[in-house]
């Protein structure tokens, strides 16, 4: 409550005295309504994320109402025609509501941080779910960064980069991921990356890949690099020692047993591609 009502307050701050909304930074909202309305059909810009900080909406969509309050969030996945309506508001207390895009590529480039097999085929274009504090706290945390242009600048994007973590690792992480895999070149990148973390330590064949992507050798190299900045052995190699920092750090054996172990042949070529990432040693980070 305490995180919702925080957010309440900065949604009036930023939209300001006799203020309907404001935007926030690209692609971030705050809105204040003060009275009830009519229903009206508009069209709902999808994919979207709006998040009811105080006061209630009625939407209809599909011949289906859906009524959602303070601490709920609402998706909609697609570019939909709707009837909305505030229900509850006034001056004293009125509707006060974040907006956020959900742009396919941000969702696309953190769908290759999890270890998903594939998400489920969304059901629903349109859906309420309430929201949880891990969910609120980057909301705020965005909204406090806002008072200040270079907090928001340099801090902003890491904000809105948790929001949506947040929103693909929760209940209706499902919906979120089909909105990232738009481009379904996305879904053939993300079944080499999940091959890539689970053997990492395993010679790599860039064109056996290709062939698990379903693409070909060069399409999937141009994909590879757009989704990741990287080529497959670049990302490979960052896997490896990413991993063997973390046994090093552990103390789960020596650094030559550690390279082998992350599927290096030559210690010394660990050593160096360490110390080029790393900028130490990887027996100074086991003292």
């Amino acid at each position: 409550m305490e995180l919702l009502q925080e957010l309440h307050t900065l949604i009036l701050e930023h939209v300001g005295d006799g203020g309907r909304r404001a935007t926030v930074v690209d692609g971030v909202a705050v809105a204040v309504v003060n009275e009830p309305t009519s229903p009206v059909v508009a069209p709902v810009p999808g994919p979207t994320l709006a998040l009811v900080a105080q006061g209630s909406m009625r939407t209809v969509f599909n011949g289906e109402p859906y009524e959602y309050g303070a601490g709920k969030y609402v998706i909609a996945s697609l570019d939909l025609s709707s009837t909305s309506q505030v229900i509850q508001a006034d001056r004293d207390e009125p509707l006060a509501i974040f907006i956020m895009d959900l742009r396919p590529q941000a969702i696309a480039s953190l769908l290759l941080e999890t270890d998903e097999a594939g998400p489920p085929q969304a059901e629903r274009e349109f859906f309420v779910t309430d929201a949880t504090p891990k969910l609120l706290e980057p909301v705020v945390r965005l909204l406090r960064a806002a008072r200040c242009p270079d907090d928001l600048r340099v801090l902003g994007p890491a904000y809105q980069r948790e929001i949506l973590w947040r929103l693909i690792t929760g209940s209706q992480g499902g919906v979120i991921r089909q909105i990232g895999l738009a481009d379904s070149s996305i879904a053939h990148i993300a079944r080499a990356i999940g091959w890539i973390r689970q053997h990492y330590h395993e010679p790599l064949s860039v064109g056996d890949l290709a062939r698990v992507s379903g693409m070909s050798t060069s399409s999937f190299h141009r994909h590879f690099r757009a989704a990741t900045s990287a080529t497959p052995i670049q990302f490979q190699k960052t896997i490896r020692l990413q991993t063997a920092r973390t046994l090093l750090r552990a103390r789960t054996g020596s650094v030559t047993a550690i390279a082998h172990r992350v599927g290096y042949e030559s210690p010394s070529q660990f050593h160096r591609d360490y110390r080029r990432m790393f900028g130490s040693s990887p027996g100074r980070d086991t003292q």
